[in-house]
């Protein structure tokens, strides 16, 4: 007998395409950021805390978003959010961005294309791969996820990033034209994702829902994100156990 994909409980629809968010479900964001922070601190004979950094950085993610999910303003891309995110975050510790070097604040911005995967991405998606189309449906611009993929040698079949949907997570528009550029019911796509808001997101809009458990996604103390919180149609310890769960 042929391969059978897996059929989603929640759609009723057999699934072509699983769709991974990236920061945090693939990449380790945290460990990262703070890696390139610690770096460009010590070139700037300046301490820090790059944990810290990397925490305070990523908590004006969600707000710098919102602003444009609401309508308060126009479309930019992540990469343009994070640059303005970053003067604020530099401030907070210590730093003067107006006495730094344009070049080298927006060296340190690349940092988010140069994320390290988690032990566990690459030869899980590629597991995945041999059975369905895998891509990121994430809230990142195409350049950075390609960027990202490059480095971390991210086998992805296709990249769509929030620059061609124009919209961010959760936001229905973000996994609906995404499941359109591929030629796809809805119903037909998997969101694997490390957060339940965003797969509560993903099934309002009518995807099947994979959780992936990153426990320490933000460092030892996490407190979210620790389990699944619904009954999404699966549950996995990593990308490898769910290209298992899936049959690829």
């Amino acid at each position: 007998m042929g391969f059978q994909p897996y059929r989603s409980p929640s759609t009723g629809r057999e699934v072509r395409a699983v769709l991974f968010d990236t920061f945090g479900t693939v990449v380790d964001w945290r460990t990262g950021v703070a890696r390139h922070a610690a770096a460009f601190a010590a070139d700037q004979g300046h301490e820090l805390d790059a944990e810290a950094f990397a925490d305070d950085w990523r908590a004006l993610y969600q707000p710098a978003m919102e602003a444009i999910r609401s309508g308060q303003r126009g479309f930019a891309t992540l990469d343009a959010l994070h640059r303005e995110n970053l003067d604020q975050v530099l401030r907070r510790h210590g730093f003067d961005p107006g006495q730094l070097g344009g070049e080298a604040l927006d060296g340190l911005n690349k940092c988010w294309h140069r994320l390290p995967p988690w032990p566990d991405s690459v030869e899980g998606l590629a597991a995945v791969r041999r059975s369905y189309i895998v891509g990121p449906l994430s809230n990142g611009n195409t350049s950075l996820l390609l960027d990202m993929a490059k480095n971390a040698g991210l086998p992805w079949d296709v990249i769509i990033g929030s620059d061609m949907t124009r919209t961010y997570k959760p936001l229905p528009q973000a996994y609906l034209r995404t499941a359109g550029f591929l030629d796809l019911n809805p119903g037909e796509v998997m969101l694997a994702a490390a957060h339940n808001n965003d797969l509560h997101a993903a099934r309002k809009a009518g995807l099947a829902t994979a959780f992936i458990a990153r426990p320490t996604e933000y460092g030892p103390g996490q407190v979210a994100d620790l389990a699944p919180e619904s009954d999404w149609d699966l549950s996995a310890s990593s990308i490898s156990d769910l290209a298992d769960r899936l049959g690829a």
